[in-house]
């Protein structure tokens, strides 16, 4: 595990360290279930097969970020209840799977999600203290972990989550959302924006450029949110949410993942076509967090429930389906994907 070293006070920053930095970003991970407890779904040897092919490629940056979708908690909470029980679902976690975590080489983790909230306050508290045991940063509570700041080779970064859910900091809420931005900005030599927002499932693969409605919820709207975090500070936007992978952008020099889809997710999401593609995005920025080059790694989930995970895969389905999206809904982007997904800026 790569040391984080958490800042408490910061002086006004003005540019990075270091000429080059490094990122991999993934999307919703969700390692097994202990609930309900009369039927958990767990993976077998206690999860240490869940990131066995891809940990390698994950570890080799300078950050590693991803999406945890549900909570860390080994027993109690309240299950969340839904109005309509045939879309509701409630992840809960073993505690000890954030060790997973650790030994794939994740570094940050959005907790701004829809199933963060799971098993209401004793979750998201339990959430919180286990990863910071774990020594892992992590953003989007509201009012208690809004934000994360951290040291590493004399770069400062700042990390912030965003979703549309209650006890998340959310999108909605654009000035707060501006602020929270702005501040890291002033701060930190590069800020990093995590946004859970677009709608689900295998329609919804497509930027539209839009507000977004999923189950009567406004998911928001990616594009415009993804430029809004980047006026007001951001360096790089990593979005995940709707289940499947959706295209790639640059804007101000700055890039952005609109959606990376599922990752693992070990049981109860759907993984049948692009629902379980699960691309791993490596970028390279400057210290001025501007994108110089990147990469598309190909990996899908298989197995059966309780079972399945990422396996890398030879046949680049994931780079295809971000390539085709790309180039179908933001035709003027100035990035250039390339049959075996290395990302380039047009000349």
């Amino acid at each position: 595990m790569k040391k984080i070293i958490p800042l408490i006070l910061l002086a006004s920053v003005a540019f990075a360290a270091k000429d080059t930095i490094s990122f991999a970003a993934v999307g919703d991970i969700m390692m097994g279930l202990n609930y309900p407890n009369s039927a958990p779904v767990l993976p077998p040897q206690d999860g240490e097969l869940t990131f066995a092919s891809v940990k390698e490629v994950l570890k080799n940056a300078d950050l590693t970020i991803g999406n945890l979708e549900g909570v860390l908690l080994d027993s109690g909470g309240t299950a969340k209840q839904c109005s309509n029980p045939n879309v509701c679902y409630v992840f809960r976690m073993p505690e000890k799977y954030a060790g997973l975590l650790v030994d794939a080489g994740f570094d940050l983790m959005s907790v701004a999600n829809n199933h963060s909230g799971d098993f209401g306050e004793i979750g998201r508290k339990r959430t919180q203290e286990t990863l910071k045991k774990a020594g892992i940063g992590f953003a989007g509570f509201e009012g208690s972990a809004e934000t994360y700041t951290l040291e590493r080779d004399g770069v400062r970064y700042g990390f912030v989550a965003f979703a549309p859910n209650n006890g998340t900091v959310r999108f909605s809420d654009l000035d707060k959302a501006k602020s929270l931005i702005s501040g890291l900005r002033k701060n930190s030599d590069i800020v990093i924006v995590s946004m859970h927002i677009g709608a689900e499932g295998k329609g919804s693969s497509r930027v539209t450029r839009k507000t977004e409605m999923f189950v009567g919820e406004n998911r928001g709207n990616p594009y415009e949110f993804a430029r809004f975090a980047i006026d007001n500070g951001a360096d790089v936007v990593f979005g995940h949410g709707p289940h499947v992978p959706r295209a790639i952008d640059i804007y101000k020099g700055k890039f952005i993942a609109y959606s990376l889809g599922n990752f693992a997710t070990n049981t109860s999401v759907n993984i049948t076509g692009a629902s379980g593609y699960a691309p791993i995005v490596k970028i390279k920025i400057d210290g001025k967090g501007n994108f110089i080059e990147g990469e598309i790694i190909s990996a899908i989930q298989q197995g059966d429930n309780g079972s399945r995970r990422p396996y890398l895969d030879p046949t680049g389905a994931c780079i295809k389906e971000i390539k085709k999206l790309t180039e179908t809904d933001i035709p003027e982007t100035k990035l250039s994907i390339s049959e075996n997904g290395k990302i380039s800026v047009k000349k």
